[in-house]
C-alpha cells in the first residue's frame, strides 16, 4: 500500500512545488498566529490554486471560531479542515456539518491515558492525526519536532483513517512506519532548514524515505 505524506506549514510557492514533486498526498496551510508557519488567507488561496488535482489541500486551525473558518473556507479552495486545538467532539461535528468538508482531528499523545480520546474523536471526525502532546507551557499544539513513544499505538486501529505526526524526519520515517503500522505521515518541522522555513532537499529526502 502506498504511504501518503502530508507536508504541513507550507508558506511559499517553492514549498508547494517541492511537496508536489516529492509525491505529496496532502499539503497543509497553517492559520494559527502563534505559529512561525502561519499565513494569511490570500496567501493560502494563491498557494492552493497551484496544487494539482488529486492532492488534498488542508487548512490547520486551532480552536477557530466560525468567523475565521468562514473567512478561510470562503476564500481558499480546500479539501479538508484540520482541527488542532482543544475542540470538543461536539465542535468537530458542528464544523463538519457547517462546512461540508471532511475534518481531521489532531489528538496529542504522551501516555496511555491519552489513547481513549482517539476512540472518542474517531466517532465524529473523518480522520485522526495522532501527534505528540506538546510540552507543558508550549506555545504550539504541534510542529514542535518531538516524537512520542510509538509503542503506545503499535498495532492499534481506529474507526477512521489516521495519520502519524510528531518529530518525523527522513531519518526516522521508515522506523516510524514499521513500528506503528501507519500508512500516512505528517511532517512539518522535520523538513525545515530553520524554524518555519521549508527546505526542498529535506522534503525530497522525506518523500524518498516514506516510499522506501
Amino acid at each position: 500500500m502506498t504511504i501518503r505524506v502530508k507536508y504541513c506549514g507550507l508558506s511559499r510557492p517553492e514549498d508547494v512545488a517541492a511537496a508536489v514533486a516529492a509525491g505529496a498526498g496532502y499539503v497543509g496551510f497553517v492559520f494559527f498566529p502563534k505559529s512561525p508557519r502561519c499565513i494569511d488567507v490570500q496567501t493560502a488561496r494563491a498557494l492552493a490554486l497551484e496544487v494539482p488535482v488529486g492532492i488534498a489541500k488542508v487548512a490547520l486551525t486551532v480552536d477557530a471560531d466560525d468567523a475565521l473558518l468562514d473567512e478561510i473556507t470562503g476564500a481558499v479552495p480546500l479539501d479538508m479542515l484540520q482541527l488542532h486545538g482543544s475542540e470538543s467532539p461536539e465542535r468537530v461535528s458542528e464544523v463538519r456539518a457547517r462546512y461540508g468538508l471532511p475534518v481531521m482531528k489532531a489528538v496529542g499523545i504522551s501516555g496511555p491515558e491519552d489513547l481513549p480520546a482517539l476512540e472518542t474523536y474517531g466517532k465524529v471526525a473523518d480522520q485522526l492525526l495522532v501527534d505528540a502532546k506538546p510540552p507543558q507551557g508550549a506555545d504550539l499544539p504541534g510542529g514542535n519536532g518531538l516524537p512520542f513513544d510509538w509503542r503506545l499505538i503499535a498495532g492499534r486501529r481506529w474507526p477512521v483513517p489516521w495519520m502519524l505526526a510528531g518529530g518525523l524526519t527522513a531519518e526516522n520515517a521508515a522506523e516510524a512506519l514499521r513500528r506503528t503500522g501507519a500508512r500516512q505521515l505528517d511532517v512539518s518541522s522535520g523538513v525545515e532548514s530553520a524554524r518555519g522555513v521549508k527546505d526542498a532537499a529535506l522534503i525530497r529526502a522525506f518523500g524518498a524515505a516514506a516510499r522506501a
